[in-house]
């Protein structure tokens, strides 16, 4: 026993040892990277920590990363499970390979795997930060064996007909925010207004002005031959501060009148002229140039145009010219905040409330997307803008009222009807 027990015994049950906390760095460096937030490091490495700085450029090339740290942490679990296979057989003979395989599962399971990977993981940030510098050091180190196995792993894929590009994160980081937003809300951490908020926002891009805009058939407009008295009434009783002037025909806009330039302008003519008298008003004089927008304009990119132009208003053609409708900014803003009304608004409220019964009176110009922020639901908005759309869409024709439909997970009943128009539907989740 004595001849087992010497230098070369203790020698090897160091390196194990040594081996076994080689490891645990690996695998607990391993998942901090892969797990920390590169937001939170870029936060941290904005308030000056080196740490985060290089945690943020070793996982830009994740890849790389990866090849290099499993690369070292193979590297050492073969190395020692070797060394143990070797002491073991020195003591046991033939049985301690069956021993030492044991022994080391155990030993690299709970103190090179599962240990290092928990505290990582709930400490994610902070570990990146604190074992990047090493692991740039490492991947300087393994660099050229790493580059080679990229490219006979990429051969492989090749023939099996994949195609690989390092660019390509696997998955956007949209996609990601919107993931977590979810998944804070489903856990209560989130709230439904601020999930709300922030997927409108992120949402901005992927939708157009036609998918909000106010139809046509809903907008104001005066007649600019009309009498400017008529003219002055129409705009008083109005509960919106612009609209649009067409002459002869309606889709023939010649300005946009506000209330204020109107007001202003009149006040001007009584006071500084000192004419009563509206006869002799033009009030194409007083009205802004029409601003048009195609309806396929990107919504964050209607809102910067907006913003550009100092203008808080337009007006929607399709491809054809023809008006379609009109937008404005808080149209966008709502699409963020929820829905902003003031004392001259309709109450929007009444375009959705719930029955004693359990279910939903809808407006059937109410936007999918609208019901949907209301009720949590999810119901598609691919194919149509509002519910009453929808409905039409899914049903291929032109309901009557009290006609009834079931699609989507929902029973559908039309209320009622106006001409061809759905005005007003009764929802259930079935």
């Amino acid at each position: 026993m004595d001849g087992i027990l010497d230098t070369a015994f203790w020698t090897t049950i160091l390196a194990i040892i040594a081996l076994l906390i080689m490891s645990a760095f690996f695998s607990g460096s391993e998942t901090a990277l892969t797990a920390a937030s590169r937001g939170k490091l870029r936060s941290q490495a904005d308030r000056g920590s080196s740490g985060a700085q290089r945690a943020l450029t070793i996982t830009e090339d994740s890849e790389r990363l990866i090849g290099s740290v499993l690369l070292g942490n193979n590297l050492v679990n073969i190395l020692a499970a070797s060394l143990a296979t070797s002491l073991f057989t020195r003591i046991f003979g033939e049985s301690g390979v069956a021993l030492a395989t044991l022994v080391m599962t155990f030993l690299v399971l709970i103190f090179a795997e599962v240990l290092p990977k928990t505290y990582a993981i709930t400490n994610a940030e902070t570990a990146a930060a604190r074992v990047a510098p090493a692991i740039r050091f490492v991947i300087l180190i393994f660099a050229p064996v790493v580059s080679a196995v990229r490219a006979f792993v990429r051969l492989i894929l090749r023939l099996f007909g994949v195609r690989t590009d390092p660019d390509v994160h696997v998955l956007a980081v949209r996609e990601e925010i919107m993931g977590a937003l979810s998944i804070g809300h489903s856990e209560g951490v989130v709230e439904k207004e601020d999930r709300d908020r922030i997927l409108g926002a992120l949402d901005l891009a992927d939708r157009t002005v036609e998918e909000i805009m106010l139809h046509r058939s809903q907008i104001e407009m005066i007649d600019a031959d009309l009498p400017a008295s008529e003219i002055v009434a129409l705009s008083l009783r109005s509960p919106h501060t612009r609209l649009p002037l067409y002459k002869g025909d309606a889709e023939n806009i010649v300005g946009v009148v506000h209330a204020k330039d109107l007001l202003r302008a009149m006040y001007d003519r009584r006071e500084v002229a000192g004419k009563e008298d509206l006869t002799e008003f033009n009030v194409t004089d007083v009205a802004m140039e029409p601003y048009f927008v195609p309806e396929t304009t990107p919504l964050d990119e209607q809102m910067r145009q907006f913003l550009v132009r100092h203008t808080h208003f337009a007006l929607v053609v399709d491809e054809y010219g023809a008006l379609r409708g009109l937008i404005t900014l808080e149209d966008i803003l709502e699409e963020i905040v929820g829905e902003i009304t003031d004392e001259f608004d309709v109450d929007e409220r009444k375009r959705i409330r719930r029955t004693e019964a359990g279910d939903w009176l809808v407006d059937g110009g109410m936007t999918i997307r609208d019901l949907n922020r209301e009720t949590d639901w999810n119901l598609p908005d691919e194919e149509a803008n509002t519910v009453a759309g929808l409905v039409i869409h899914e049903a291929q024709t032109i309901p009557i009222q009290g006609q009834v439909f079931s699609f989507h997970g929902f029973r559908f009943e039309v209320v009622a009807r106006k001409e061809n128009r759905i005005t007003r539907l009764k929802i259930r989740p079935l």
